[in-house]
């Protein structure tokens, strides 16, 4: 009896997916659960579990393949390998430039599959990328710097130069964009072309924050087992200004404002593969630790491409940090069909006036970007004046004042 396996739900608005790697190969024994084939879509890379235990009867289709829901990626034959006919061993050859990259070292394996795409289009030899990224991972970086890379001075035994020389690096690499990078680039551009767009941007002393982080650190981690970090201070100091300027945390649809009384807060993960927004559902019913410990998961499950359709779906308001990054200051781009997004930044120290004197004080500059169809710009200056307050004294949190 054989079994198929389907292109599974994508969740909203999402209809079709692309092949990204088969896990197993025709005659492999699955386990019920057991991850087969990754699909790569325009929000997330997901694995597609086997349905039954038995082996993979056949692969029906390939890596790079487009199919949309429910379409049939494969077969299982319920029951053990020796009612399954041997396929013949394959004959042995030499790899080739274009696939001895494939497969080699844990590093690659544990690579998204955009990079090992690209390792398997280019022809480079995984072997000779050293892997810069998080976990041992190879980079889209550590790909591209590899191909650049100038082919070694060192002198060549008189035994190896009968062996053939490389090829040359080729100036331009040109590879597809992935579903996650079109689709970003498409919400990018919506954004800019829908919306009535404008930034307003003010800075936040955060001494009072930094001393507050400082002195309950330790304390906090060992109590709640997560680090105390400024994500869960700026969320909730959002919170309080999104429900005094409910303006920011509506949308519109067609020729309604519908203004939303949750407050689903996006927070923007950076990842090689591009930027995603997982979402803190009922954000204001969260504690500090709870918040700090959801965005930790959601970020380790990003990074490890685990995140589901659901838990990028449905935010109201979105927070991006690039100061992780470096960034001084920026304009974030609105989050379709949000009417705000509030961007954080490097903290910096500078010289700032404290009454009659000048101080060095831990600044941050923060921008609020808003759809000035639904928010004025009294109600978006208010709004980062509100949340400046919040962090500059984060007692008030606290008293609710």
């Amino acid at each position: 009896m054989a079994t198929e396996i389907k292109v599974p739900s994508l969740g909203e608005s999402v209809t079709e997916a692309t092949v990204a790697k088969w896990l197993k190969r025709p005659g492999d024994m699955v386990a019920v659960d057991e991850p087969l084939v990754e699909l790569e879509t325009d929000k997330v890379t997901l694995e597609v579990p086997a349905p039954v235990a038995g082996t993979l009867a056949a692969i029906l289709a390939d890596e790079g393949a487009n199919l949309p829901v429910g379409a049939v990626l494969g077969r299982i034959s319920e029951g053990i390998v020796a009612a399954v006919a041997p396929h013949p061993p394959a004959p042995r050859v030499s790899p080739s430039p274009r696939t001895r990259g494939e497969g080699l070292g844990e590093a690659l394996e544990r690579s998204g599959p955009a990079v090992r795409k690209l390792v398997a289009e280019t022809g480079i030899d995984a072997a000779a990328i050293p892997p810069t990224g998080p976990g041992g991972r190879i980079s889209k970086v550590d790909v591209i710097e590899a191909l650049a890379r100038p082919v070694s001075s060192q002198p060549v035994p008189v035994a190896a130069s009968a062996q053939p020389l490389p090829a040359p690096v080729e100036r331009e690499v040109r590879v597809p964009m992935t579903r996650l990078r079109r689709r970003i680039a498409e919400r990018l551009k919506a954004a800019q072309n829908a919306a009535a767009m404008l930034t307003t941007f003010n800075e936040i002393d955060m001494s009072q924050t930094i001393a507050l982080r400082e002195r309950w650190r330790e304390a906090f981690e060992k109590k709640h087992g997560a680090r105390l970090g400024f994500m869960s201070i700026f969320v909730k100091a959002a919170i309080v200004a999104l429900r005094e300027f409910p303006g920011i945390n509506a949308e519109i649809d067609g020729v309604d404002i519908v203004y939303k009384n949750h407050y689903d807060i996006g927070v923007a993960v950076g990842l090689e593969q591009g930027l995603v927004v997982p979402v803190l559902r009922d954000a204001d019913r969260m504690s500090f630790a709870e918040i700090e410990k959801t965005i930790a998961a959601l970020g380790q499950k990003a990074r490890e491409g685990k995140l589901s359709i659901d838990e990028l779906s449905g935010g109201t308001f979105t927070i991006s940090n690039g100061g992780v990054y470096g960034s001084l200051l920026s304009m974030p781009i609105l989050n379709p069909p949000q009417s705000g997004i509030l961007g954080m930044h490097k903290i910096e120290r500078r010289p700032v006036a404290a009454g009659d004197k000048i101080e060095i004080r831990p600044m941050m500059y923060v921008a609020l970007s808003y759809d000035h169809r639904i928010v004025d710009g009294r109600e978006a200056v208010a709004f980062l004046v509100r949340v400046k307050e919040m962090v500059e004294d984060p007692s008030r949190l606290l008293f609710d004042i």
